[in-house]
């Protein structure tokens, strides 16, 4: 069992550490100023991979959607496109080529257009020759050796954030690769968000900061829309608290909330780790038609809350039982209180009781809040909840 207390202070000023000595901190904004709390927004990938209703329309409608559905008002702020937004060659001078009929108008106008909703706009490429995509008519330029080009046409179309994928990398360094796109967004002057997208192959949470560049990095390969995935994605991340916080989040991939693979209860798990991980909350569902349960928890604004909590932290696994599939993982949160979700990973219903001082309680009177039902009771902060198989219950809990 992890003695939560201790190792959340020293990742606290590790984080608070790394962040004054950053030596590239006033560039083009911070890793802190860019990202103190993990990254919310959208995008498309999950849901439309390469096909045709990947376009400016649908890009636009869920910019609108953002201000329609209450998403901009709750915290989510960047609009992303994902691949095969590029025609599959450069033009003669090297620059990549807007794919006119996906993009009519082009990344500027419609960066221009997010912009207007006060929102922020990412476009991705990868690390390599070429993307992960194909389609029928082949493949994407990536942006290796390309690096200083690609980052100042981005900062030309007013990107704010870059997904940078890990395909095709010709076995090159991942730290050399990720690095140099690093130095040439910073080198355009403007403030981009920095995402990699490596897969966690190389650890990048041990070097994905400085001089890499970047505030956040993925620790898993592709989530799928399916609750085992969704179960791997959450292993491999949990076991890094410690390696996150202030402009340097652990990432492991998109939302699939509302996609239609998983049960709502599932569903609500899968918000509830990942913001309890604080992992970054980008939504990767069709907005223009998502189900009033999915909104529902897309839209809880005290499990956001909790991800986005100002003290950074990434919630410790403090109750890890294998017989009974049963977790328990706690976040200090910045005001003194602090979340807790119990997790029910396995395929029975099980009571679950948790004491106050597996929560690391001291002795004393406390609210313990339902995030979900968002009821309260009081008592010395312990837990008891029955919870279905795949279920979880999250609370925050604050002296009395």
């Amino acid at each position: 069992m992890k003695h939560l207390i201790p190792k959340a202070l020293r990742s606290l000023a590790f984080a608070l550490c790394a962040v004054a000595a950053s030596p590239g901190a006033q560039a083009a904004g911070s890793a802190a100023d860019l990202a103190p709390t993990p990254q919310m927004g959208f995008n498309n990938w999950n849901s439309t991979h390469c096909r045709t209703e990947f376009n400016e329309a649908m890009i636009r409608g869920i910019a609108d959607k953002f201000i329609e559905l209450g998403l901009k008002d709750a915290g989510y702020t960047y609009v992303n496109i994902d691949d095969c937004w590029a025609e599959s060659e450069r033009d003669a001078d090297g620059n990549l080529v807007v794919d006119a009929k996906r993009f009519p108008h082009g990344l500027k106008a419609l960066a221009d257009y997010i912009h207007s909703k006060g929102l922020k706009f990412g476009v991705y490429t990868s690390a390599g020759a070429h993307t992960c995509a194909t389609t029928e008519e082949g493949g994407f330029p990536g942006a290796l050796h390309h690096e200083k080009q690609d980052a100042a046409l981005f900062a030309s179309f007013g990107v704010d954030y870059l997904k940078y994928d890990n395909c095709n990398n010709e076995n090159i360094d991942a730290r050399i690769r990720y690095r140099a796109m690093g130095e040439a967004l910073r080198a355009t002057g403007r403030p981009i968000f920095y995402s990699l997208c490596e897969w966690g192959e190389n650890k990048p949470w041990l070097w994905g900061g400085e001089p890499v560049g970047a505030q956040s990095w993925r620790t898993t390969g592709d989530i799928s829309d399916n609750y085992k995935s969704m179960l791997e994605n959450y292993e491999r991340n949990v076991e890094l608290a410690g390696n996150g916080g202030h402009g340097r989040w652990n990432d492991p991939d998109m939302l699939e909330v509302g996609n239609g693979g998983m049960s709502d209860a599932e569903y609500r798990s899968h918000f509830s780790l990942w913001a309890i991980m604080a992992a970054p909350l980008l939504i990767g569902t069709d907005l223009r038609t998502i189900k009033p349960e999915a909104l529902k928890i897309l839209l809880n604004k005290e499990v956001i809350a909790v991800d986005q909590d100002a003290l950074g932290e990434q919630g410790w696994r403090v109750r890890h039982d294998a017989a009974t599939g049963v977790d328990v993982i706690v976040k200090p949160l910045g005001d003194g209180s602090r979340a807790v979700v119990v997790f029910n990973s396995g395929e029975a219903v099980r009571d679950v009781a948790v004491a106050a001082k597996d929560l690391r309680l001291k002795p004393g009177s406390y609210v313990v809040r339902d995030l979900w039902r968002h009821g309260e009771t009081r008592g010395d902060g312990a837990i008891k909840i029955k919870l279905a198989p795949h279920a979880s219950a999250m609370y925050r809990i604050s002296a009395a």
